[in-house]
C-alpha cells in the first residue's frame, strides 16, 4: 500500500466535519440553513435596501425629472414606469381613466421628487379593461429587475386578478416616504 500524505486543507475539513458531527444535530443544521435561506430572500424587502437602491439608481432619471407636467415621461413619479401614461389617456398620474379598472397588484419604485429631494415609494398599477391607449409611451427603467424579482419588474402585465387582462395604461400612485 502506498502512503498518501494529507495536506492542510484536507485535515482542516476532516477535523471541522468531525467536530460539527459530534456537536450539531441534523435537525438544527437543517433549521439553521432554512433560517439563512429565508433571511437571504427577505433582504430585498427591507426598506433600507430599497432606499440604498434608489440612491444608487436615481441619478440617471433624477437629472431631468420635473414636477409640473404629468403627461411627460420625465415626470418625477415615472422613474420606474413602463407603458402608456394614464395622464395622457383620460386619467391622472395616479388614477385610471373611466371605463378601466386598476389592477389589484402593482410593482414598486423609489423616485426622488426634485422639489424637496426626498425619496418616495411609488406603486405602479396597470389600468385594465379596454384596449391600449397608445399615447405617451414611456420606458422608465430605474430599479427594474428581471422577472424572477416580480415586485420590481415593470415588463409584466399587472392585470392579475382584475376583471380583464387587457392592458390600457399605467398609473403611478404615491405611497409615502421611503424612510
Amino acid at each position: 500500500m502506498k502512503f498518501v500524505s494529507k495536506n492542510v486543507f484536507d485535515c482542516f475539513f476532516e477535523s471541522s466535519s468531525r467536530w460539527s458531527a459530534q456537536r450539531i444535530s441534523r435537525r438544527s443544521m437543517v433549521a439553521t440553513l432554512g433560517r439563512m435561506m429565508v433571511a437571504t430572500v427577505a433582504l430585498p424587502l427591507l426598506p433600507v435596501y430599497r432606499r440604498a437602491q434608489a440612491a444608487e439608481l436615481s441619478s440617471r432619471f433624477a437629472r431631468t425629472a420635473q414636477t409640473k407636467d404629468p403627461a411627460q415621461c420625465n415626470y418625477w413619479r415615472y422613474c420606474a414606469s413602463d407603458g402608456y401614461l394614464c395622464a395622457c389617456c383620460g386619467g391622472g398620474p395616479s388614477t385610471c381613466p373611466p371605463g378601466t379598472t386598476p389592477s389589484p397588484t402593482s410593482w414598486i419604485g423609489s423616485c426622488i421628487n426634485p422639489d424637496d429631494r426626498k425619496t418616495y415609494l411609488i406603486a405602479y398599477r396597470d389600468c385594465c379593461g379596454t384596449d391600449s391607449c397608445g399615447r405617451c409611451a414611456c420606458l422608465g427603467q430605474e430599479g427594474d429587475m428581471p422577472s424572477y424579482r416580480p415586485q420590481l419588474n415593470n415588463d409584466i402585465i399587472w392585470c392579475f386578478g382584475s376583471s380583464s387582462m387587457v392592458y390600457h395604461c399605467s398609473s403611478a400612485a404615491l405611497v409615502g416616504l421611503a424612510n
